[in-house]
């Protein structure tokens, strides 16, 4: 039996960007289970999720304290813009037999929002997308998942930005 994933991560203080990376995360998941429009999910976080807010025990009421809120919402929307593709990318890159439907939903989100900040050319480097959404991965997961998110993320990085490498 496959073990269930481990509460969100809490980024380190200082990071936003990973912050917004991991809110990110859980609002693709969120819209995956809830059928949402990304926009609605999208302000929902905005509004209730990111940053501090008075009397709230922050992380530990599912709040992301520090995060980038333009990140945010540019891996959300891009996530959203272009998922066809992007799930395209991703099962492109994944082991013969295997499909997106039976990815754990949590990593689907990972990949999925990794994916689209490496097709994102303006982006940062793709060593540091990929070491984001590994610290990410093992936040969420503490099997072999964290690994297997290496090698797809790795596998994208170098089909989309192969001058990188």
């Amino acid at each position: 039996m496959k073990p269930a994933p481990k509460p969100a991560p809490k980024p380190a203080p200082g990071r936003p960007r990973t912050g917004a990376r991991v809110a990110a995360v859980q609002a693709l998941f969120q819209t995956e289970q809830s059928g949402d429009n990304i926009e609605t999910v999208l302000d929902q976080f905005v509004r209730h999720r990111l940053g501090s807010a008075p009397g709230q025990d922050g992380f530990e009421d599912g709040r992301v304290e520090e995060a980038d809120v333009a990140l945010f919402a540019r891996i959300m929307r891009g996530a959203a813009t272009h998922a066809a593709d992007l799930d395209q990318l991703i099962a492109a890159h994944l082991a013969s037999g295997w499909a997106m439907n039976r990815l754990d939903p949590v990593l689907r989100a990972i990949l999925r929002a990794a994916a689209g900040e490496l097709r994102d050319m303006g982006g940062p480097p793709a060593k540091v997308v990929i070491k984001e959404y590994m610290d990410v991965a093992h936040g969420f997961f503490g099997g072999e998942e964290p690994r297997f998110c290496n090698g797809v993320l790795d596998a994208l990085a170098r089909a989309l930005r192969a001058e990188e490498f």
